[in-house]
């Protein structure tokens, strides 16, 4: 799914005066921060200066000043260009090197902005505290550009709010002192070519008490069960937290909601008063006694409403919630298939229409949407984190969305998802797995499950009860931008790693998914998303991802749909269909998006397969169908989509499935039928009763045991391709150089969907980089990036590169990505191994083309993406644990051979899908008598059920062909090794060894 999109939390702004309106008679002189007349220069810190940002090159506005007879003030003003497609604006930061500037005095900022009346708004935030203006709180508000010429845009202080979708630093104490200010800045608009002026930037107007003073309370609601008393907390704080001048008082009544006076609960009313000199930060409470009968009810509400003399209101009226009780869907000893049916009779269309909706964390700001529009499930998209990006503080942000659940009539929790594909990859601080493919090398399915119980507990301990993983692709063709999300190209194997669903949810029957370290999973895509074709994407600029697979019915069972028989009996909890169209040949029906595939959905996945899960939809796939929107959500949910991601447009969403059923062309037994499938999934969750955060698991994320895994994971995905003359291990007495650009870089080593979408280099989050772990396992090392340093007198070089982070379709080769290595990466391998015996790694989420320098490389690694464990890679470069890992895919000679995969008819490759040598210390003997008699025992073992001892048999077969094979890998060699390894996979022992035999024959 995509990540989301860069957030502007804003408050629209209160008026656009002309001073000579807005000015009172006693304010003070303004204080100009900008007359951009040249006394402010273009620089950037650590000196004072104006300059520009960006998400790419082209998306830094250009900026000048320009002389203007129509100026506001002074002779020139502000002017600039931009075409931004990512986010693009410009700062002014004071000096770092200065003091911050105290603007706590005033009452806003404004300047002169020369309107085009695009429509557009323009985000402008103010920088708060810290260290300097690049570590400093941000503070947001908007204006939206719709007049033309010249105007005098004012922001009060009060208008601007904590930014939430991203910190510098992860934001320091939540709180707009306005002493310590660093600067401003400007966030143009995304998506149109355009031109702004601006000039005379100043701060305006005194602060007056009834600006810089509000009031708040501890929460927007507060449920209490029926006959308890609810303590409803309010709070005088002010900007820059000094005593409040003037007194404050509060009036406060119950009246109006859905619980009636004197039966419900006891009216109360009131005025509290916080006298002149109060501090900032007082509390007062008012209490709300709510009254006990013999009824069983739905939930009921008593809204405080808040009169404030002195001081800005609380944004929303404060809700008293009587608890539901006494109803049956309440009793947790009832089965849940009991508790589902009578919570839906109670239900109305419209709450059946809200839990069939998911909408992102950020485009419900503070959640009060949640009651509004009943929905049943948030998520973060990829980046999509609170913050701090902390464990505590994504409890605490999805508990306040639980908060707001409980004023709705039937208290229906929220399930939250998140993408956590390798790890709970969003959150700063967690353990971050090997991607898929890289698991899928390791061939070890306790240890996929391993990994999935580690993720599981990560993920759940911070509140999260629901992970869109595992990727279930079967990749055909790695030009593909997900090809690192597959298990790999055999179909065999993805079933074989499936192991993983149990380490997130325990056991099939579902009974473990209320425990504090389970989640409910997620296959995905539904179905053949890893076979598409190349240059079939209809998507933007993508080149195969969300394109067309064109298969025979056959093709469809054997490889794409398989995976999914597994899940069902592994017992997946939800599924996702893919962004991508089944062209199934032969059956007439041409290429239609999985998204509106009924056949799939409905008649194999839930009828056939007996899938008892809930099917949620790809982000806004929904809008990628033919029609109008209305077809759209009907085309969808008839095919057997029971809730649909649709992150901002949760309203269109909801009213128009309302609409649709009204109008009679969605059936209420469908709606029905989706909504029990979900509401069984929170009841076997145990989120009815414990729809908080559990954090009791929280001080074990990133913890050395859940490190240690990943640890693991990391050595054994390790491929070793080629190992002329034994020079791996390495030995701690050699004096080893060590190069290239993902040798120090836990960003590229981690990959995509690593703390944002797609992933980033560089220091990112805690971990350990492969040279780190080479250091800690005692090499005596020089470390070079670009093999600068001299290069005389090693014992070997090592040299880690391959790609940087991408995800999805952004990562397909051709759009920005190829399969070879870059010209930095090529010159520094060139450079080292020229000069000395060297061990190539090649860090990356699919095969890189390497044959051109094969001759000239000692050993080479398919290290894949490890994580965050750099250890692991060491552990095996070192000795300490063999080289065991196997390839998942086919590695190619060339790009013309894509796609090849296991079982093709022409099938010449560099590597074969399986290959991998070790570096344990017995390595077999023999020869074709040996093979031989290996093939016998396999066979036995097979018709006996001894599974372990079989696999034991091919595997020695295997090590004896690859050591006689050694890089001589000819068509007649690949082939029947490659068959090995899925007939290994699908039980077939002793024809795996038969096939290994034909391969040492042919070499």
């Amino acid at each position: 799914m995509p990540r989301t999109a860069l957030l502007v939390s804003a408050a629209l702004l209160t008026a656009l005066l002309s001073p000579t309106a807005s000015h009172a008679a006693d304010d003070p002189a303004p204080v100009p921060v900008d007359r951009f007349e040249g006394e402010v220069p273009f620089a950037s810190q650590p000196a004072e200066g104006i300059f520009t940002w960006g998400s790419g090159t082209d998306d830094p506005p250009a900026l000048q000043l320009t002389a203007r007879s129509d100026a506001p003030e002074g002779a020139e003003v502000l002017t600039g260009s931009y075409d931004i497609s990512g986010y693009g604006g410009f700062t002014h930061d004071y000096a770092s090197t200065e003091p911050a500037h105290d603007w706590s005095a005033r009452k806003g900022i404004r300047f002169w902005w020369d309107g085009q009346d695009n429509g557009k708004k323009v985000a402008f935030e103010i920088k708060d505290g810290g260290a300097n203006g690049e570590a400093s709180e941000l503070w947001t508000t908007s204006f939206t550009d719709d007049w033309t010429g010249w105007r005098q845009v004012e922001i009060p202080f009060t208008d601007f709010v904590y930014r939430t979708d991203y910190q510098p630093v992860g934001g320091i104490d939540h709180v707009l002192g306005l002493t310590g200010m660093w600067g401003y800045a400007v966030t143009l608009p995304v998506g149109v070519k355009g031109r702004f002026a601006m000039d005379d930037v100043e701060l305006y107007g005194r602060a007056d008490q009834s600006l810089r003073a509000n009031v708040t309370t501890d929460a927007a609601v507060y449920p209490v069960k029926e006959g308890g008393t609810a303590a409803v907390k309010v709070t005088v704080a002010t900007t820059g937290s000094a005593p409040i001048d003037d007194p404050v008082t509060v009036a406060y009544e119950t009246a109006g909601g859905t619980a009636d006076p004197g039966k419900d609960y006891t009216p109360v009313s009131g005025t509290l008063t916080f006298p002149a000199g109060t501090a900032s930060g007082t509390s007062k409470t008012i209490e709300v006694p709510t009254l006990r009968d013999k009824a069983a009810e739905s939930a009921e509400t008593v809204p405080l409403k808040l009169t404030v003399t002195g001081a800005k209101a609380p944004a929303e009226t404060p809700q008293v919630v009587v608890d539901a009780h006494g109803l049956p869907y309440l009793d947790a000893k009832l089965p849940v298939r009991k508790r589902v049916a009578d919570l839906v009779s109670r239900m109305s269309l419209a709450e059946k229409a809200g839990q069939m909706t998911q909408a992102e964390r950020g485009a419900v700001g503070d959640g009060g949407d949640i009651a509004t529009y009943a929905l049943g499930s948030l998520l973060s998209g990829g980046g999509s984190t609170p913050t701090p990006n902390t464990p505590e503080a994504w409890a605490k942000m999805i508990d306040a969305f639980q908060l707001r659940a409980r004023a709705t009539r039937f208290q229906i929790p929220l399930i939250y998802g998140v993408d956590a594909v390798h790890g709970h990859n969003n959150l700063s601080g967690a353990t971050v797995m090997p991607h898929n493919i890289g698991i899928g090398a390791t061939r070890d399915p306790r240890l996929a499950e391993q990994a999935g119980a580690v993720t599981a507990a990560e993920v759940r301990a911070t509140g999260i009860p629901w992970d869109f993983a595992p990727c279930l692709c079967v990749s055909r063709d790695e030009r593909w931008g997900r090809s690192y999300e597959s298990f790999g190209e055999d179909p065999a194997l993805v079933q074989s790693m499936e192991t993983v669903i149990q380490g997130l949810q325990g056991r099939a029957n579902g009974r473990d998914l209320s425990r504090n370290d389970k989640v409910l999973a997620t296959a995905k895509h539904f179905v053949g998303d890893g076979g598409t074709e190349y240059g079939s994407s209809t998507t933007g600029t993508y080149k195969i991802d969300q394109g067309v697979t064109k298969v025979t019915r056959q093709q469809l069972e054997a490889v794409h749909l398989a995976p999914f028989e597994t899940a069902v009996d592994r017992g997946i909890g939800t599924v996702m269909p893919s962004y991508s169209s089944l062209d199934v040949l032969g059956d007439g029906q041409g290429p239609v998006k999985m998204h509106a595939r009924a056949d799939m959905i409905n008649g194999v996945l839930k009828d056939r397969m007996g899938f008892d899960g809930f099917v949620i939809s790809d982000w806004n796939a929904i809008d990628q169908l033919p029609g109008d929107y209305a077809s759209h959500v009907r085309t969808s949910v008839d095919a057997g989509l029971d809730m649909m991601m649709v992150p901002y447009t949760y309203k269109d969403f909801t009213g128009t499935l309302v609409d649709e059923v009204k109008a009679g062309r969605i059936s209420e037994r469908r709606i029905d039928d989706a909504v029990s499938r979900i509401l069984t999934q929170k009841f076997r969750l145990g989120l009815f009763e414990h729809p908080y955060a559990d954090t009791t698991g929280a001080a074990a994320i990133g913890s050395p045991e859940h490190r240690a895994v990943a640890r693991r994971a990391a050595a054994e995905s390790q491929v070793l391709l080629k190992n002329s003359g034994g020079l791996l291990p390495l030995k701690k007495s050699e004096k080893v150089y060590v190069a290239g650009s993902d040798a120090d870089d836990i960003g590229n080593q981690s990959g995509g969907w690593t703390l944002t979408w797609q992933g980033s280099s560089g220091n990112i989050t805690p971990g350990t980089t492969i040279l780190q772990g080479m250091r800690e396992a005692g090499g005596n090392l020089t470390y070079s990036k670009d093999a600068s340093a001299p290069t005389d007198g090693y014992d070997v070089g090592v040299v880690v590169v391959g790609e940087t982070p991408y995800a999805e379709g952004v990562g397909d080769v051709g759009n920005g990505h190829s399969l070879q290595l870059s010209a930095a990466d090529r010159a520094t391998v060139d450079k080292v191994c020229a000069a000395m015996k060297c061990a190539v790694l090649i860090v990356s989420g699919r095969p890189q083309l390497i044959g051109d320098r094969l001759d000239g490389i000692d050993a080479l690694v398919a290290s894949w993406l490890p994580g965050t464990e750099g250890e692991g890679v060491a552990d095996v470069l070192y000795g300490k644990l063999p080289f065991t890992g196997q390839l998942p895919v086919t590695w190619p000679r060339s790009e013309s051979q894509l796609p090849i995969n296991v079982g093709d008819a022409s099938y010449d490759p560099q590597f074969p899908y399986g290959w991998g040598l070790t570096t344990l210390t017995r390595v077999p003997q023999g020869g074709a008598t040996t093979l031989r008699a290996l093939a016998l025992a396999a066979t036995a073992a097979e018709r006996a059920g001894a599974d372990r001892t079989g696999r034991e048999l091919v595997a020695e077969a295997r090590l004896l062909v690859q050591q006689k094979v050694g890089q001589r890998i000819t068509e007649p060699v690949a082939k029947p090794f490659a068959d090995a390894d899925h007939l290994l996979l699908t039980g077939r022992y002793g024809e795996a060894v038969q096939k290994l035999t034909e391969a040492y024959r042919a070499a």
